[in-house]
């Protein structure tokens, strides 16, 4: 029995000194948390992109409508969503929901809605249930100063981010961007 003993302390001795297959145990080691931090942050730019992307969506959509003089058609809007849509290239746009809604706001400082119309998968609705005619539409007090007696485009687009493989981030993560837009010309905006 002592022999035994004797072999196994000298076994693991040796072990201790060899150094065959050090580096294949650290590289096992290691591997994993590389490459989660790889995808992750792959991951986590692809979603502040794709924000970025959401924020200029909604920013060209308020800026096409706000440089329009006085009317503008149907047509003419969905050309506007189609190419702020377009702005999502070279990823998919599918989910991506894009509203303008016209706030007329009077000289008692009082917003509210004109008109509002919505692109959502390629379909133009002139209702958009959130946003009705004639409700009151909640604006920055600084936005209402400048504002009194005129028309205020307020644009957004909203987008639900879903992860390609979905290693850091799980589940989707909604994405809503906006902005307030003065029009060009001054005065109101009416669709036709």
């Amino acid at each position: 029995m002592r022999r035994q003993f004797q072999n196994l302390l000298k076994s693991m001795r040796r072990l201790g000194r060899a150094e065959n297959g050090v580096a294949i145990v650290e590289f096992a080691l290691i591997v994993p948390i590389m490459l989660a931090t790889y995808i992750g942050c792959t991951e986590a730019a692809t979603l502040l992109t794709i924000d970025r992307k959401v924020q200029s969506v909604a920013g060209a959509i308020g800026d096409l409508v706000a440089r329009t003089n006085k009317s503008m058609t149907k047509t003419q809007m969905e050309d506007y969503f189609r190419a702020a849509t377009s702005i999502m290239t070279p990823y998919q746009s599918t989910g991506l929901v894009q509203t303008v809604t016209a706030v007329n706001v009077g000289k008692d400082g009082k917003a509210v809605i004109a008109w509002s119309v919505r692109y959502s998968g390629g379909t133009y609705s002139a209702t958009v249930p959130e946003y009705k005619v004639g409700q009151k539409f909640d604006l920055p007090a600084e936005m209402i100063a400048i504002a009194s007696g005129q028309t205020v485009i307020a644009a957004e687009a909203d987008f639900s981010y879903q992860p390609a493989i979905g290693m850091v981030f799980n589940s989707a993560v909604p994405l809503h961007r906006s902005g307030l837009f003065m029009p060009r010309f001054g005065g109101t905006i009416e669709i036709q």
